[in-house]
Parts: C-alpha cells; sequence; structure tokens
C-alpha cells in the first residue's frame, strides 16, 4: 500500500465525514447571536403574516381624546399625537419592512445576478459593457440615487421597492461575475460544452447553482440593509405615505416630540435595530455555514 494511501486514510480517521445538513446545523445554531437573530427573523416573519390578528387595534384610528397615552396594559405602548395604538402600528411597520425588505431583494438580485452571469459567460464586448455600467451606477452614492429615484416616483411601496431595488443592483453583479468567472472554468462546464450543451444549459444548470452560497449570504444581510433604507426614506418623507404604518416614519413622527414624548420613536427605533441585527447575524452564521472549505467535516 502506497505512503499516500495510507496518509489519507489516517486523515479520515482524524476528520470524519458528515452529512451536509449535520454540518449546517451545527455550524449556524452553534452561535448565540445566530440563534438570537434567527428567532427575531421568525417572530418577525410570524408577525408581518398575522398582523391583523395579533394587532389588538386598527392601526389607522385617530382619537384625539386618548393622545399621548402612556404605556398601560390597555396600550402596551402608548399612544402616539393622533391617539394611534403605537404597539398596533409597530405590528402593521413590521408586515411593510418585511414585504419591501423581501420584494427589493427579489428584484435586485435576479437582475444583479442575471446581469453578472452574462458578462462573465460571454466575456468580451459583453463583458466591458455590463461591468461599465455597474461601475457607473456605483459611483454615485446610493443613498443619493435612492433618493432622487424616490422623489420622481412618488412614495408609496411599489415604487420604494424600485428605487430600492434599482440602488442594490450592483452589488449582486460584481459578486456573480467574479464567481461565474471562475466556475465557468472548472473541468464539468467545459466537458458539458464539450458535449453539446447549450449556452442558457450551461449558464443556469452548471455556472449559476455552483455560484449561489456566498450571494444567499449576500442576499440575507442585504434585506437588513433594505429595511434601514426603507426606514431612512420614509424618515425623510419620500418612503411610505401617510396614514400608511411604517417604522422610519414613525421615527420622523416621533422626532417632533422628542423631549416630551421620546418612547414614540424609541419602539419603531428599537424594531429597525433589532430586525437590521437579525438578518446580520443571520447571514453571518450563513456565510460559516456554507463556507465550502469548511464542508464535510467535524
Amino acid at each position: 500500500m502506497s505512503e499516500g494511501v495510507i496518509k489519507e486514510r489516517e486523515f479520515d480517521e482524524i476528520a470524519p465525514k458528515v452529512s451536509s445538513f449535520k454540518r449546517f446545523r451545527r455550524v449556524f445554531l452553534g452561535r448565540g447571536l445566530v440563534l438570537f437573530g434567527f428567532i427575531v427573523i421568525l417572530v418577525a416573519i410570524f408577525t408581518a403574516v398575522f398582523a391583523n390578528w395579533i394587532s389588538p387595534y386598527d392601526p389607522y384610528e385617530t382619537n384625539l381624546v386618548d393622545k399621548f397615552i402612556k404605556p398601560s396594559l390597555a396600550h402596551p405602548m402608548g399612544t402616539d399625537y393622533l391617539g394611534r395604538d403605537v404597539l398596533s402600528r409597530i405590528i402593521y411597520g413590521c408586515r411593510t419592512s418585511m414585504i419591501i425588505g423581501v420584494l427589493v431583494i427579489a428584484f435586485s438580485s435576479s437582475v444583479g445576478m442575471s446581469l453578472g452571469l452574462i458578462a462573465a459567460f460571454f466575456g468580451g464586448k459583453v463583458y466591458t459593457i455590463i461591468m461599465r455600467l455597474i461601475d457607473t451606477k456605483m459611483a454615485v452614492p446610493p443613498i443619493l440615487l435612492t433618493l432622487t429615484i424616490a422623489a420622481l416616483l412618488g412614495g408609496g411601496m411599489r415604487n420604494i421597492i424600485i428605487a430600492l431595488g434599482f440602488g442594490m443592483i450592483p452589488p449582486y453583479a460584481r459578486m456573480m461575475c467574479g464567481q461565474a468567472l471562475s466556475v465557468k472554468e472548472i473541468d464539468y462546464v467545459t466537458a458539458s460544452r464539450a458535449m453539446g450543451a447549450g449556452n442558457l444549459r450551461i449558464m443556469f444548470g452548471h455556472i449559476a447553482p455552483n455560484c449561489f452560497p456566498p450571494l444567499i449570504v449576500m442576499m440575507t444581510m442585504m434585506i437588513g440593509r433594505a429595511i434601514l433604507a426603507e426606514a431612512g426614506l420614509s424618515f425623510l418623507g419620500v418612503g411610505i405615505e401617510p396614514p400608511g404604518a411604517a417604522w422610519g416614519a414613525m421615527v420622523n413622527d416621533g422626532y417632533n416630540y422628542l423631549f416630551t414624548e421620546p418612547l414614540l420613536s424609541f419602539f419603531p427605533g428599537i424594531s429597525i435595530m433589532l430586525t437590521v441585527f437579525a438578518f446580520n447575524m443571520v447571514g453571518d452564521g450563513l456565510r460559516d455555514a456554507l463556507d465550502p472549505r469548511l464542508r464535510g467535516t467535524l
């Protein structure tokens, strides 16, 4: 028996093989902050889906007689300057943030990854044109670009999704392009091309699936960025239009009463912070769990 085979068997005994799912579960759920973030995201999803049932009041119903009520059993987070229940608006604001975050990432990632994949696969002039356009877009500060688009299109959920989605295309395009440039040179891609596979089959059947792990991590983290960006736009008055429930708009509403009623800004602000933090922590956990250098070992 050769010395190389003996060393390989010794290595297998030192680093026992485990299933991918078992390793993923152990790495992903093995960190307290990641588990905390995962629980927060589950709570946010549950809140967004069942907002109609768990909200104690109508978030849009005004009652000037009951304005600025302090937190109590009847109103756990108090009421705002129009007498609206803050907890109910937080719950519906969660639905708004989650919908916008998911749809923005779905739009920007699909467009960005498609552009990056096309640029990497065809190369040449196609690569130059697409990537130079991406570079040109990245030269404009994202917040300025998003504010400009939002101001031109106006407020509302649909226009905010378009504005934020368009502004978040470049990171996906660049990452997909970098991943695809390396994957397309691997032997199985070359063999598939030699066997007569078409361009679409090679791109979406062989190259794209092997580029997804780092992109999934990016998508998870970018949901948090999209929620934060939407809150910023709503705070500046170009986001969700009144009386729509949005965390950023609620922070802005409470800003005018910051010294007398600080809780009006505190509750939506802490909601934004926890949600964005949760997505960042889950993204870190996914990055560690999907790292191919650790795959298959304990």
